[in-house]
C-alpha cells in the first residue's frame, strides 16, 4: 500500500545524465587542462559515442509512449536497449573512480519513471444502470411500514426535537461558511473494488460549495487496481491520492485509513455513492452545531426490528412484519426522510470528526465479513455516546442528495439478501443489543426489571443462581444475567450451570446477556480494558431494562466491582448495587417479595449495634458472639460499647480486644454513674433519617437471622414508597410471652391468638421492645424531646397516667417514658410470631438494676421471659411464605386487645396529657421530625 506520486513530479533521465555530465566537467577541470592532448581527444570520442547512444534510446522511447500504442499493458518489451544504454555509460560516460555523490543519480538513471499522462477524458468509465424504482403494492407492507416511520418521527420529535434540512441549515453552527471564514478540512475517502462510478464521484467532489481537504482514493485486493490508478492520476490533483494494496482490507480497510487523516472532519463513501455538490457544505454545517456535534451523518440508515408479541425479535429482513423495522428512506414505500431521524445505523456513507473514527477499533469486531456500519453505530454509543442520524433532503434539489444518481444506494431491495449472510448480520445486532446498545426500540420502549444479576465467573453463576432462578420462577418478576462472556465465562458454560439449554446464548430473546469482555481486554494483564467493557455494557444494559437492582457477589473482582457501581449510579431511575457474600444469598430469597420500587432502596439504611454493658462479662461475652455468628449481607454495620462508670476490668478487656469485621467499632464509657435509664437513652442518637439503632442489653442473645428480619421488614414497611406507614417506630426482635403492663400479669400467646388470621402472622403493638429492638430515628428524636420535657427524679410527678397500666408507677425506666408518647401519639412497633413463640432475641433474666433488684417487689419467672431463638430460615414460617402487606397487619392496643391504628390514635387524644394542649379529640400532637420538638396539633 502506498501513496502514488505523479510522474510530473519526478525528473526525467535526460535530466540526470545532464547532470552528471556537468558535474564531470566542472569537477574535473583543473586535470583537463593538464592532461595531455590524446586524453581530449578519447574524451571527444566519448561523448560522440555517448551522442548516438542516446539517439538510439531516445527513439526506442518515442517508439515506446507513443499513442499509437493502444494496448499499454501488452506493449514489446523494451528493455534490452535500456541496458545496451546502461552499458555504454558505464564504459564510456562516468569512469570507476568518479562515481562519489552521483552514485545515487545513477541509480536512478538505471529505473526510469515513464508512465504515460492521460486526461480523465482518456481513461474514465462510466456504468450505465438501468434503473426503475421498484414500488411496494402490498397494502399491508406500506401500512406497517409508515405506521411505523410515524411513531419514531413522533417519539424523535418529542424526545430529540426533529429539524427539516432547512431548519438545520438555519442553526449556529462553527462551519458555517457563510460567517466564518475559517473552513473545516474534510478528507473524503473513497473505496472501489469493480464499480465504474469514480470518475462520477470524483466531478461531484470537485465541484462541491465546501472544497475537500484530500480525497483518498482506495483500491484494497482490487482487479481494476491499475485502471483506477490511471483515472486518478488524469485528474493531476495533488488533493487527490491514490492509495492500493494487493491484499483485500474489506469494508474495514477504509476506516483503518480514515484513522491517518489530520483533517478536521471525514466523509467515508461506498462507490455507489454521488453525493450532491451541497453535501459537504450540508454536512459539515450540521456537525458544527452544537447538538450534532457528536455524532455521525449519512444519508441512508437502518432501524433496527422491535420486540414482537411472543418477546422475541425477528430477523432485519423478516417480510411483512412491522417489528422488522426500516431502512430509511424507503422509496418502494414511498417513505421520504423530510427530518433528520436518529437510526441504529447508517449505510453507504458516513460523515464524522475524525475523532470519533478511531472508536470503531475500541472493541474486536464481531466478524469482518461484514457489519461495519452496525459496528461503527454501536461503538460510538457505547463509548462515545454518539449518535447516528439521517440528514433530511431537499426533494426539490438534488444537490441537497447524499446520493444524486438514486441509483442502487436507495433502492431497498439491493441491500444484503443472501441468507447466510444476513444471519451472520442478525446475530450481530443481537449481540450489539444483548450488551447494551440502545436502539431506537429500546429508546421507545423503555423496559422495566426487578433485578439483573452480573456474574465473571462459573462459580459466581452457580452461586448466584439460588437467587436468580427464585426471580425468575415468582409470578410477576422479571430478572436476567449477564456474564461476561468469553475466557472469563463463555455463556454457553453459564447456560449449563443454570441448567439452561445452550440455545439461551443464541436465541433472540432476553434472558442471558453474554458481554464478551474479550472482545475489549483480549489477553492483555491490564485492569483497564475489563472495567471499561463492563462499565460500557452494563450501563447500555441499565438504561434498556431499568433493574431496580443489579445483584452479585461480594467477592468479585476489585475492578469489576468497580465498573458496576459505575454504571448503576448512571442510571436516573434508580438502580442499586447489591453486593451478596454468597453464604447469604440463599438466605435472602424473600428479596423476591419485595416491590421493584423497594429494591433500589436496599442500601439506604444504616443500622448500628448499640450494646449497653457494666460488669456482666459472661453474659456479654455471649451476645457478641451471637452477633458474630449472624447474617449480615455484606452491609456495613457499626458497634458501639456503653459502659458506665463502674464496669470492670474483665468487661473492659473483652471490648477492648473483640474483633468486628463488619464496620466501626465505638467504645463509651460514662465518668460519673448514669444508671440504667441514662444508659440505654444516652446510648445511640440518629445522624439522619436512615440511620437506625439497634439497642441490646448485655444479657440478651440474638438469632443469626436477626438482621435479616430488620432489613426485610425495613425494606417491605418503610423503605417501599408505596407503602404510607408513620405509625411504625420500632421493629420488635422479641416476641413477649406475657401481657407486662396488667398488674396480674396474664399469659400471651400470639400464635394461638392470632390462628383466625394466621398462626404466624406478625403484628403491631402499642408497646415498645426493651430486650432488642431497632428504634427509627424520626421517633426517636421526638423521644429524646418528650423524656427532657418529662423526665424528673420523682416518678410520682409524672403528670401522664394511662387507665389502668401498671407503667403509671414505673421508676427510673426509659421505657415507660417511650411508653407514654407512643401511647400518647398512636405509634406501634413491628413484632415477630412464630411457632413456640421463637424470636430473633432472647432476654437471659439475669440480675441487674430491675431483675433482682433489691427494691423491685416484682419476682420474674425466667420461663415467662426467656424464648427459643431461630435457628432456620424464617420465610417458610411467613404467612404465604412473606411478609404480608402493611394494611392487613392485625394491631394491638398497651393492654393487648385488638385495636385499629386509628383508635389507638383516639385513645390517646381523649387522655390529653401530651406536652401540647390539644382541646380537640380528634387531634394528637406533631412534631418536627429533625429536631423531634412538638410544634402543632394535628388531626388523625
Amino acid at each position: 500500500m502506498g501513496l502514488v506520486r505523479h510522474p510530473g513530479n519526478m525528473r526525467s533521465s535526460g535530466d540526470y545524465l545532464e547532470g552528471m555530465l556537468s558535474d564531470y566537467v566542472n569537477g574535473g577541470k583543473a586535470k583537463l587542462i593538464k592532461a595531455q592532448k590524446s586524453g581530449s581527444a578519447r574524451l571527444v570520442t566519448a561523448l560522440t559515442c555517448l551522442q548516438f547512444a542516446f539517439a538510439v534510446y531516445a527513439t526506442f522511447l518515442l517508439y515506446y509512449m507513443s499513442p499509437a500504442v493502444v494496448d499499454l499493458r501488452a506493449r514489446p518489451d523494451f528493455s534490452w536497449a535500456t541496458r545496451i544504454a546502461q552499458s555504454w555509460r558505464k564504459q564510456f560516460v562516468i569512469p570507476p573512480h568518479v562515481l562519489g555523490h552521483n552514485q545515487e543519480s545513477a541509480s536512478l538513471v538505471s529505473e526510469p519513471e515513464t508512465r504515460p499522462v492521460f486526461k480523465p477524458a482518456d481513461v474514465c468509465e462510466s456504468e450505465k444502470i438501468d434503473f426503475t424504482q421498484k414500488k411496494s403494492n402490498d397494502a399491508v407492507m406500506i401500512k406497517l411500514k409508515r405506521e411505523l416511520y410515524a411513531e419514531v418521527m413522533d417519539f424523535q420529535a418529542k424526545e430529540l426535537g426533529s429539524e427539516t434540512l432547512a431548519q438545520l441549515l438555519r442553526m449556529k453552527s462553527k462551519w458555517d461558511i457563510r460567517v466564518n471564514p475559517t473552513r473545516p478540512r474534510i478528507t473524503v475517502v473513497l473505496n472501489h473494488f469493480k464499480r465504474r462510478t469514480l470518475c462520477a464521484q470524483l466531478d461531484s467532489l470537485l465541484h462541491q460549495t465546501l472544497p475537500f481537504h484530500r480525497v483518498w482514493v482506495l483500491s484494497f485486493g482490487s482487479p481494476n487496481d491499475a485502471s483506477f490508478r490511471r483515472i486518478v492520476e488524469s485528474y493531476n490533483d495533488t488533493r487527490i491520492s491514490f492509495v492500493s494494496s494487493s491484499y483485500d482490507f474489506k469494508y474495514y480497510g477504509r476506516f483503518q485509513m480514515a484513522l491517518q487523516t489530520g483533517s478536521d472532519l471525514v466523509y467515508i463513501l461506498d462507490d455507489d455513492m454521488i453525493p450532491g455538490k451541497k453535501m459537504l457544505q450540508i454536512l459539515s454545517h450540521v456537525a458544527g452545531t452544537d447538538k450534532y456535534s457528536n455524532a455521525v451523518l449519512g444519508s441512508i440508515g437502518r432501524i433496527l426490528p422491535f420486540r414482537q408479541k411472543d418477546f422475541t425479535f425477528p430477523s432485519y429482513r423478516k417480510f411483512r412484519s412491522k417489528e422488522a423495522g426500516l431502512y430509511l428512506p424507503d422509496p418502494a414505500y414511498d417513505i421520504t426522510v423530510d427530518k433528520i431521524v436518529q437510526v441504529d445505523f447508517l449505510s453507504s456513507s458516513w460523515f464524522l470528526s475524525a475523532e470519533l473514527v478511531r472508536t470503531l477499533f475500541i472493541e474486536n469486531p464481531y466478524t469482518f465479513a461484514t457489519g461495519e456500519d452496525l459496528h461503527l453505530s454501536y461503538q460510538l454509543q457505547k463509548y462515545r455516546n454518539a449518535g447516528s442520524f439521517v440528514l433530511p433532503v431537499d426533494p426539490n434539489d438534488k444537490e441537497t442528495w447524499g446520493d444524486s444518481e438514486h441509483r442502487l444506494a436507495y433502492v431497498s431491495e439491493t441491500t444484503v439478501i443472501f441468507k447466510d449472510i444476513v444471519q451472520v448480520r442478525d446475530d450481530q445486532w443481537w449481540k450489539a443489543l444483548s450488551t447494551g446498545y440502545i436502539t431506537q426500540w429500546a429508546a421507545m420502549h423503555p423496559q422495566k426489571i426487578d433485578a439483573l444479576f452480573y456474574a465473571h465467573s462459573i462459580d459466581e453463576v452457580k452461586a448466584l443462581s439460588p437467587l436468580l432462578e427464585k426471580f425468575r420462577s415468582t409470578a410477576g418478576k422479571k430478572a436476567y444475567i449477564a456474564v461476561s462472556g468469553g475466557k472469563f465465562c463463555p455463556c454457553e458454560d453459564a447456560a449449563v450451570a443454570l441448567k439452561w439449554p445452550k440455545l439461551v446464548c443464541k436465541e433472540r430473546r432476553f434472558k442471558i446477556f453474554d458481554l464478551d469482555v474479550g472482545a475489549l481486554s483480549g489477553i492483555s494483564n491490564s485492569e483497564v480494558p475489563v472495567v471499561q467493557a463492563v462499565y460500557a455494557s452494563v450501563k447500555g444494559l441499565i438504561k434498556i431494562h431499568n433493574p431496580s437492582v443489579v445483584i452479585t457477589v461480594a467477592d468479585i473482582d476489585l475492578n469489576v466491582k468497580k465498573a458496576l457501581k459505575m454504571a448503576s449510579e448512571t442510571n436516573s431511575n434508580g438502580t442499586t448495587l447489591v453486593l451478596l457474600p454468597r453464604p447469604s444469598i440463599s438466605k435472602v430469597l424473600w428479596m423476591v417479595d419485595l416491590r421493584s420500587t423497594a429494591l433500589p432502596n436496599w442500601n439506604r439504611m444504616r443500622i448500628s449495634v448499640n450494646i449497653i454493658t457494666q460488669n456482666r462479662v459472661q453474659s456479654l461475652t455471649r451476645l457478641l458472639n451471637s452477633l458474630s455468628n449472624a447474617y449480615y449481607l455484606g452491609d456495613e454495620i457499626p458497634i458501639s460499647f456503653n459502659m458506665d462508670s463502674k464496669v470492670d476490668e474483665s468487661t473492659i478487656k473483652l471490648v477492648t480486644s473483640f474483633n468486628w469485621p463488619h464496620g466501626p467499632k465505638t467504645l463509651r464509657r460514662r465518668i460519673i454513674q448514669g444508671g440504667l435509664i441514662r444508659a440505654v437513652s444516652e446510648s445511640w442518637y440518629p445522624a439522619s433519617d436512615d440511620d437506625y439503632g439497634l439497642l441490646l442489653e448485655d444479657d440478651i442473645e440474638i438469632s443469626p437471622y436477626y438482621y435479616l428480619w430488620i432489613k426485610y421488614a425495613l425494606l417491605a414497611y418503610h423503605y417501599d414508597p408505596e407503602v404510607s406507614f408513620p405509625e411504625l417506630s420500632s421493629i420488635s426482635l422479641y416476641t413477649p410471652r406475657i401481657v407486662e403492663v396488667v398488674k396480674e400479669r396474664p399469659k400471651w400467646n400470639p400464635t394461638e391468638f392470632f390462628k383466625k388470621i394466621h398462626p404466624n402472622t406478625p403484628y403491631l403493638h402499642q408497646l415498645p421492645c426493651s430486650w432488642g429492638a431497632v428504634f427509627f430515628p424520626k421517633q426517636w428524636r421526638e423521644f429524646y424531646v418528650y423524656m427532657n420535657m418529662r423526665f424528673t427524679e420523682d416518678a410520682k410527678a409524672n403528670p401522664v397516667q394511662i387507665p389502668k397500666s401498671r407503667t403509671n408507677g414505673w421508676q427510673a425506666s426509659w421505657k415507660k417514658f417511650l411508653i407514654d408518647m407512643m401511647y400518647l401519639r398512636g405509634y406501634v412497633s413491628l413484632y415477630p410470631n412464630f411457632p413456640n413463640q421463637a424470636s430473633f432475641s432472647t432476654n437471659h433474666m439475669e440480675p441487674g438494676a430491675h431483675i433482682s433488684a433489691k427494691d423491685n417487689v416484682v419476682r420474674h419467672n425466667k420461663a415467662d421471659f426467656e424464648v427459643p431463638l431461630l435457628k432456620e430460615d424464617f420465610r417458610n414460617l411467613l404467612p404465604n411464605g412473606k411478609l404480608p402487606s402493611a394494611s392487613r397487619l392485625p394491631s394491638l392496643n398497651l393492654f393487648n386487645q385488638p385495636v385499629s391504628l386509628k383508635g389507638l390514635k383516639a385513645a390517646g387524644a381523649k387522655l390529653g396529657q401530651d406536652v401540647l394542649g390539644c382541646n380537640n379529640v380528634s387531634e394528637i400532637v406533631a412534631v418536627d421530625h429533625q429536631t423531634g420538638l412538638p410544634k402543632s396539633c394535628a388531626k388523625f
